[in-house]
């Protein structure tokens, strides 16, 4: 099983997160991933840093959309990372949640199509094709193509994303699919959803790597680390899956509180609402209770975790906790 982080910039300025990801280098983690939402620090100027810092460890942009982005821009930014990162580039196609490209004035109800344009006309321009679009969201001329070359033509797409329909999306077409692992235990529910979709494109789950997204919280229940934790699930906790909450006792309606004061602007406040078994919704605890807790995911077919989130009270601490003690565990057959 490899081992990787996603860096959100809750834990820091861009030159902190580029800090900590030479940091899980250091520590020996496989991959480093930033997450790509709007509004946010870039994470393709994010990324773009820690491959010049960096030598060895996979580096990914996570979430990136194809409404505020499109296929042409993704194709020349994963061609670039990976000339950048003498092909260590790799991409996460999708959305964290559907509610931040409506702010943009965009109705993701055809993310699926879409999506398996993106990743039709990336392909083909990394091949070096021209690519001409008459159906779907683009309408590209003979002019579309690459202005120079890549290192690959293959580079790793994984779909990330949530719903039945993506998981399925992702086993039919995708390098990986990235499933939130919100709480560890539902991926199991989630994998039957890749298997579906490996099974209808005629694949097999050779073909096709689940990186399962945790979230990872190493430290005092009322730690700095727990803090942000809270903050990461009254951002995100809404949107999660139904039955990925059931497998806690609990349901969306369970946020409306959080959900509410997070649309009035009130972080501090909607952190405070989220209620103590919202968190275990992360890896919470000791590294060695959260390395239990990844073995599991192992019997649900997961060949790769990425730990992101709150990390710890002290992240770089945190960071070297994942490479000492967790990865051995997880990468132990």
């Amino acid at each position: 099983m490899r081992v990787g982080i996603r860096l959100v910039q809750y834990l820091g300025s861009p030159a902190d997160i580029v800090d900590l990801a030479v940091h899980a280098e250091q520590c020996g983690l496989d991959e480093v991933w930033v997450p790509h939402d709007p509004f946010m620090t870039s994470a393709w100027a994010v990324t773009s840093a820690i491959a010049a810092r960096t030598e060895r460890i996979t580096i990914g942009s996570i979430g990136t959309n194809p409404y505020t982005t499109d296929a042409s821009e993704i194709a020349t930014y994963l061609a670039t990372l990976d000339l950048l990162s003498h092909g260590r580039a790799a991409l996460g196609l999708g959305l964290h949640t559907g509610e931040m490209v409506r702010w943009l004035g965009y109705e993701p109800d055809d993310l699926s199509a879409r999506l398996r344009s993106t990743v039709s006309a990336v392909r083909a321009l990394l091949r070096g094709e021209a690519v001409t679009e008459r159906n779907g969201p683009y309408a590209w001329s003979e002019e579309c193509r690459l202005r120079f070359e890549p290192l690959r033509a293959d580079p790793p797409l994984y779909i990330a994303g949530f719903g039945s329909d993506l998981l399925r999306l992702g086993g039919a077409i995708g390098d990986g699919v990235m499933p939130m692992a919100t709480p560890p235990e539902s991926v199991a529910l989630l994998a039957d959803d890749i298997r579906d979709g490996l099974t209808a494109a005629g694949r097999s789950a050779a073909d096709v790597e689940i990186i399962a997204c945790a979230w990872l919280s190493i430290g005092a229940k009322d730690g700095a680390a727990t803090q942000r934790l809270r903050e990461m699930v009254a951002t995100f906790g809404p949107y999660l899956e139904e039955r990925a909450l059931g497998t806690l006792g609990l349901e969306s309606g369970d946020f409306s509180d959080v959900r509410r004061l997070m649309g009035a602007g009130r972080l501090a406040e909607a952190a405070a609402a989220v209620r103590p078994e919202m968190l275990e919704l992360a890896l919470i605890g000791t590294a060695e209770e959260a390395a239990a807790r990844i073995l599991a995911l192992r019997d649900a077919g997961v060949t790769n975790v990425s730990l992101g989130g709150a990390l710890g009270d002290d992240p770089y601490e945190a960071i070297r906790l994942v490479g000492d003690v967790i990865a051995p565990i997880c990468r132990n057959p």
